[in-house]
């Protein structure tokens, strides 16, 4: 039988600790006590409607939902060591929601974040918008699909992800990343990917500065850069490119292909580049 907990508040510490097979309905999370962890070892509950403003709310929870629920940015730590959960038409607004949680669901949800998702995996976020800082470091098995996406640094040292229909204004993103895909999504951004692994990129459009350098296995399948200079840097590297590229400099192997290029710099290496660049202007070894 399922116990229902309906339009009350409650800032007492650990207040629903522990709670089993239950529904929390319209309920405020706040007050003068300040009380910390209030939904802390809870079990197989449903959580809706409700409002947060208190400090850990949600650790070590195993099988849950919560939906059409706000947690404020005094929510901080919101979700640490969760597993088979459900987040929907939900918005996160503290510091450090998600971390080191298992097999998460987030749908339609508003998210404003720094450090969210740290040491994660199985987690899929889907037509949503999000606002981060180290968004998902070290976490691995991340899928994103239609998602807005603000902050810096983002998906460092990530391990298997795939991102669809997305647009992600993001510096220093997908450092030190392996296996990642891509798809039909704009990427604006310096520095994209230096380090990176694996790396795919499928009907992408790629906006800044120096991007792609140090690469291993790095693949651009249909792809368009603007703004793009100092590109494939050391890079190992198979691409074709639609349109232009401002500048390519010194890839380390394997082939681009590109309809035009501002300039092939050539000089300074550190290490034999042999890369070949193939375009309607010029073919250079």
């Amino acid at each position: 039988m399922t116990e229902k907990i309906i339009n009350q508040q409650f800032d007492q510490e650990r207040a629903l600790y522990n709670l089993t097979n239950a529904e929390v309905d319209s309920c405020t999370f706040a007050g003068p006590a300040d009380g910390e962890s209030a939904l802390k070892e809870t079990r197989n509950i449903r959580v809706k409607n409700c409002n947060f403003s208190l400090r850990y709310p949600l650790w070590h929870v195993k099988k849950f939902t919560l939906e059409n629920s706000k947690m404020n940015d005094l929510t901080r730590a919101a979700l640490w060591y969760c597993q088979d959960g459900k987040i929907i038409n939900s918005a996160l607004g503290g510091i450090k929601a998600v971390r080191e949680c298992k097999n998460i669901e987030i749908t339609n949800c508003d998210i404003n974040s720094s450090e969210f998702g740290w040491k994660s995996s199985k987690i899929s976020l889907i037509d949503s918008k999000i606002e981060s800082e180290y968004l998902f470091l070290d976490s691995k098995k991340i899928h994103l699909k239609n998602v807005q996406m603000k902050g810096k640094y983002s998906f460092q040292y990530v391990n298997q992800m795939l991102i669809e229909d997305s647009y992600l204004d993001t510096k220093d993103a997908f450092w030190h990343t392996k296996n990642v895909t891509v798809k039909n999504s704009v990427i604006k951004g310096e520095y994209l990917a230096w380090y990176s692994e694996g790396l795919t990129l499928i009907n992408c459009t790629i906006i800044g500065t120096q991007p792609l350098c140090y690469c291993k296995n790095l693949k651009l399948i249909n792809c368009t850069m603007i703004d793009c200079d100092l590109s494939f840097e050391y890079s190992d590297v198979k691409a074709t490119i639609n349109g232009h590229v401002d500048s390519i400099k010194n890839p380390k192997s394997g082939t681009i292909k590109v309809d035009s290029v501002g300039e092939i710099i050539d000089d300074s290496t550190v290490m034999n580049c042999k890369a070949k660049i193939f375009s309607s202007q010029i073919e250079k070894l």
